[in-house]
């Protein structure tokens, strides 16, 4: 009786790594490369839509604050002003950006 438990043990011990090994080996064959390659492709197109997606409702919500302000007459504060050369008081449209 415990010869034959561990033959069944054996056996399926066995086929389990042998399941292993040939999962295995088809990631290194040239079908299980391309599949391989095809998912991470995948995976990389989703990732840049899902940052366009971030940008373009940031860029939304940006507009929103600058027309609400242009609407209430406020000047708005550009944190980013003073990098493109203009003044942090506000655009000057005659000179336009300082150089």
């Amino acid at each position: 009786m415990k010869r034959l438990l561990w033959l069944g043990l054996g056996i399926g011990v066995g086929v389990l790594v042998v399941r292993q090994v040939t999962k295995m080996a088809h990631a290194y064959t040239p079908q299980g490369i391309a599949e391989s390659a095809q998912e991470t492709a995948g995976g990389l197109v989703e990732s840049v839509r899902s940052f366009v997606e971030d940008v373009r409702i940031a860029m939304a919500e940006r507009e929103q604050e600058i027309h609400a302000a242009f609407a209430e007459g406020v000047l708005y504060e550009d944190q980013f002003a003073e990098e493109r050369g203009y003044p942090l008081d506000g655009i000057d449209i005659e000179e336009g950006p300082r150089r």
